[in-house]
């Protein structure tokens, strides 16, 4: 296992719970997985697919989340294909006969494609030995985000009797929890409950008062940072990314009011880093694998606790600090009673009031709001300061942190600077960056496909000289190693030379990686 870890994946060790997971997968169990995002879910099934005979079948709501992740496959080495809607007949048999040729690992479908009747006779001629349903919580009405597509998945453990199934999400009470294991006919199930502590994000609360110069000095004190910023209406979307393109900042709308062919542009611009800022409605981001989101601002009072929770979660992926800002008032109360009168059902009616007045206690509360989160999920949480949220740190030093901490000047005597507890060389980084990029968009791929911000850091902080020291970057498998290596190690190496730079002792690495836990 830890051979394939590192040799596609190009780590050395597992995060908590995924070696026993993926034992139990591989022992034929059923198995119900509660992480973080970004805390390695993916990693679960992806493993056991690349050592076992057969195919595993992935099945994930949304196309551009499901690209993402067979791009990602495809680039360690990793045999994934998917099929979808926008294929046609010809590209659909095309990769049936790879299926059936036992040329493809993993198999990634959505909901409604699975359920087609001929496609489903179809599956069960193959060898599957792996059925994995991701974003698990949509099958439950008591969940944030319902589908009803998802209910039908209670065919599967009946056409597939004998192929375990592993259910995975980020984001289910235990009502949810116990809905998903009952509506997918799971046998027995091992329940893995990871901690959903983000210890890497800073939560904080701000009134909406003056909202929009403090959003805008925070985005100018961020330069270069991705960043998602959240809207409750199409209007509001509009009119936000227009008055920050005036003021100069890079940033892009995202609605179900734009044609299919914007959204699709305007997301594929945010995940390539071509754009910095996307401004969405919550119609944005299920599908988002982006690694390097460095903050996710709310113009709104969120729904539910669990849709604060995901859309939170699509900052900092890779493990390095990140924001999560919420402005409130009492005057969102009111726009979410407006919409909820208009739920005909009384049960659901029900649920949103309660959701709704969950989310304005941890708006309103004086809790440490790490606390509050995870105390609304079951998790216990005793620490008395988390040190990470704007009711643990005196707001005087948030100030400083958020709005008014300036841009690092680097210059020719003092190039080293600390990010994110990683000390890096910050020029460096840039020009790695930048060669990240120009790789990225020659291979028509997101840039975090090629290698993450943590893997730039870390080159930028080690300078590795040779391709033996380069593989013992975090991130670094042996595709990327053959496909990329020489690429940066010549702009390292070029780098050190002109500066008179000498490599650091890899003995450094164990140091960094102590200060510095970046996810999977």
């Amino acid at each position: 296992m830890k051979d394939i870890l590192q040799k596609h994946f190009g780590y050395t060790d597992f995060h908590p719970l995924q070696e026993e997971i993926i034992k139990d997968v591989l022992n034929h169990h059923d198995v119900l997985v509660l992480m973080p995002t970004g805390g390695g879910k993916s990693l679960c099934y992806q493993l056991q697919a690349v050592m076992k005979d057969g195919i595993t079948v992935v099945i994930s709501p949304l196309i551009s989340l499901i690209k993402d992740q067979v791009d990602d496959l495809q680039s360690i080495g990793i045999s994934a294909t998917s099929i979808n809607s926008t294929m046609d007949y010809g590209e659909i048999d095309e990769i049936k006969s790879r299926l059936t040729e036992k040329r493809i690992k993993l198999l990634y479908v959505a909901p409604e494609r699975i359920m087609i009747p001929d496609f489903f006779s179809f599956l069960q001629q193959l060898n599957v030995n792996l059925i994995a349903v991701d974003e698990a919580h949509c099958i439950s009405e008591w969940g944030h985000d319902f589908r009803p597509e998802y209910r039908k998945l209670n065919l599967l453990k009946v056409n597939f009797p004998k192929v375990p199934l592993i259910a995975l999400t980020s984001t289910a009470i235990l009502q949810v929890q116990n809905d998903i294991v009952k509506q997918l006919n799971m046998s027995c199930p091992k329940i893995y409950r990871g901690s959903l502590n983000r210890k890497n994000l800073f939560y904080q609360i701000r009134p909406k008062k003056e909202m929009y110069p403090h959003l805008l000095q925070y985005i100018k004190n961020h330069p270069k940072d991705s960043g998602i910023i959240y809207c409750q209406s199409r209007k509001s979307v509009d009119n936000l990314a227009d008055k920050l393109r005036k003021d100069g900042i890079s940033a892009l709308p995202y609605h179900a009011g734009l044609s299919s062919e914007i959204r699709n542009e305007n997301q594929e611009k945010f995940i390539r880093d071509d754009v910095e800022i996307i401004v969405a409605t919550i119609a944005f981001g299920m599908g988002i694998d982006k690694s390097n989101v460095r903050y996710v601002i709310h113009c709104d009072m969120p729904k539910s606790i669990e849709g604060y929770y995901q859309e939170t979660g699509r900052a900092g992926r890779d493990g390095l600090e990140s924001d999560c800002i919420l402005f409130f008032s009492y005057g969102d109360k009111f726009k979410h009673e407006y919409f909820i009168k208009q739920i005909d059902d009384e049960k659901y009616q029900e649920i949103a009031y309660k959701k709704m007045w969950d989310m304005i206690n941890f708006c309103t509360g004086n809790s440490c709001r790490r606390k509050t989160l995870l105390n609304y999920f079951g998790e216990k949480y005793d620490i008395p300061n988390c040190g990470m949220c704007s009711i643990c740190v005196p707001p005087e030093k948030i100030e400083v942190v958020s709005y008014q901490e300036p841009e690092p000047v680097i210059s020719e005597t003092q190039k080293t600077v600390e990010i994110d507890c990683l000390r890096c060389d910050h020029k460096l980084f840039e020009i790695l960056r930048v060669l990240r990029k120009e790789i990225a968009d020659k291979k028509r791929i997101p840039p975090y496909i090629v290698f993450s911000d943590v893997a730039l850091k870390e080159m930028s902080a080690l300078y590795p000289q040779n391709l033996e020291s380069f593989r013992k970057i975090k991130g670094v498998g042996d595709i990327k190693l053959k496909k990329y290596g020489n690429l940066f190690l010549e702009k390292i190496i070029v780098y050190c030379k002109n500066d008179n730079i000498k490599p650091k002792s890899y003995s450094a690495v164990d140091d960094i990686r102590e200060r510095h836990p970046a996810s999977i």
